[in-house]
C-alpha cells in the first residue's frame, strides 16, 4: 500500500511537469514552417512576406517556406490556417481582408478574427490610392467625380479581389458622392493592374506600393490615398480626408498570426524572431519603399486593431450592402 501511494504522490507530482512539456513543443521548430498568404504572388502581402521569409527562418533554424492561396475575399487561405494545428509550424501573412472585411460579407463566415487566431505581431499598413489609367481625361479627384457623373451608365472599377480594401472603399465612395460605380473583382491585383495598364478598365482602387514605379513612369495618375496624413512616398498625391472624405481613410494592415490555442513560449519566440527581421535596416528601407507604414504596435496592441478594423469594416459593409 505504502509503495502504491509513493507511484501516485510520483504520478501526480509530475503532472504539471508532463503538462508543461505538451504546452511547450520542445525543441520547436524541428521541421519547415509554412507562411499562408491569402493573395496571389505580386501583392503587398506577398511582397512583405517574400521579404521576411528569409529573416525569419535565418532566427528560427527551419526554412520558412511561402503559401499563396487566394481566392473566397481572402478566406480560403485563412480558414486552412484557422483550421490547422496550433504547432506553429502553420502561420498566417494576416491581413484586413481576410479578418477585418470578409467575414462581414459572409452569412456563414468560416472563423472568427479575434477568437480564431492568436496574433503575433503587427508588420505595418498599405494605404491604397484611386488610380486612373494616364488616358483617362481627369487630373485631379474633382475631375474625375465630374466625369463619373457625366457617364450614362455604372463605370467599372478594379479591385485585387471581392473584399479587399478596394472593394469596400469603392462602394462607400460610390454610395458618399451618389455615383454609379460597378466593381470588377480580379484574382489578385497584378491580373488587375494589367487589365487597367490594357485600357480594359479606367480606374482601380489598389494598393499604393505596386502603383508608385506606374506613377513615376506616367502610365498611371495617382489621385487620392485613403490615410489621414499624405504619405512620403507619395507626398504629392492629396488624403481622401483632405478631399473631405475622412470615411474613405483605409490602410490595409498586415501582420503575422496563427491557429488560436498556439502555446506560448512559441508564440514568443515568433514574435521575438518577427521584430528581429523588422529591425533589418534593409528589411525597413525595403517596406519603407513599397509604401508602407510602420508605426510600433506590440502583440497586444496588433490584436485590438484586428478587433476594431473588423467592427469598423463591418459598418461600411452593413451601409454598402457589399456581400461575398
Amino acid at each position: 500500500m505504502l509503495h502504491r501511494r509513493h507511484l501516485l504522490m510520483g504520478a501526480l507530482a509530475a503532472l504539471p511537469a508532463l503538462c508543461a512539456a505538451q504546452a511547450a513543443p520542445a525543441e520547436w521548430p524541428r521541421k519547415p514552417i509554412r507562411l499562408v498568404v491569402t493573395f496571389p504572388p505580386g501583392g503587398a502581402s506577398d511582397i512583405a512576406a517574400r521579404l521576411l521569409a528569409p529573416l525569419l527562418s535565418a532566427q528560427l533554424g527551419q526554412p520558412v517556406v511561402i503559401d499563396n492561396r487566394p481566392g473566397a475575399g481572402s478566406t480560403l487561405g485563412a480558414q486552412a490556417v484557422s483550421r490547422s494545428a496550433p504547432d506553429g509550424y502553420t502561420l498566417l501573412l494576416s491581413n484586413s481582408a481576410a479578418l477585418s472585411i470578409s467575414p462581414h460579407l459572409m452569412a456563414r463566415p468560416p472563423y472568427d478574427a479575434a477568437h480564431s487566431f492568436t496574433h503575433l505581431g503587427y508588420i505595418g499598413s498599405v494605404p491604397t490610392v484611386l488610380v486612373v489609367r494616364q488616358d483617362l481625361p481627369v487630373h485631379s479627384f474633382a475631375e474625375l467625380v465630374q466625369w463619373l457623373r457625366s457617364q450614362p451608365q455604372a463605370v467599372p472599377y478594379g479591385s485585387g479581389g471581392a473584399a479587399s480594401v478596394g472593394h469596400l472603399v469603392g462602394a462607400e465612395l460610390a454610395r458618399l458622392q451618389g455615383l454609379q460605380l460597378a466593381h470588377v473583382p480580379y484574382r489578385g491585383a497584378g491580373p488587375m493592374r494589367s487589365d487597367l495598364l490594357a485600357g480594359h478598365i479606367p480606374l482601380a482602387i489598389d494598393a499604393l506600393p505596386q502603383n508608385l514605379p506606374l506613377a513615376r513612369e506616367g502610365r498611371v495618375r495617382l489621385l487620392a490615398v485613403t490615410a489621414a496624413q499624405r504619405v512620403a512616398q507619395a507626398s504629392e498625391v492629396p488624403t481622401v480626408a483632405e478631399l473631405g472624405l475622412p470615411q474613405l481613410v483605409a490602410d490595409n494592415y498586415v501582420g503575422l498570426s496563427a491557429p488560436a490555442g498556439l502555446p506560448e513560449t512559441v508564440a514568443q519566440r515568433l514574435d521575438a524572431a518577427l521584430q528581429r527581421a523588422l529591425a533589418d535596416t534593409g528589411v525597413h528601407q525595403s517596406l519603407t519603399a513599397q509604401g508602407f507604414v510602420q508605426p510600433p504596435l506590440d502583440r497586444q496592441a496588433f490584436a485590438r486593431l484586428v478587433r476594431d478594423q473588423s467592427t469598423a469594416w463591418g459598418s461600411v459593409a452593413r451601409a454598402t450592402g457589399a456581400t461575398l
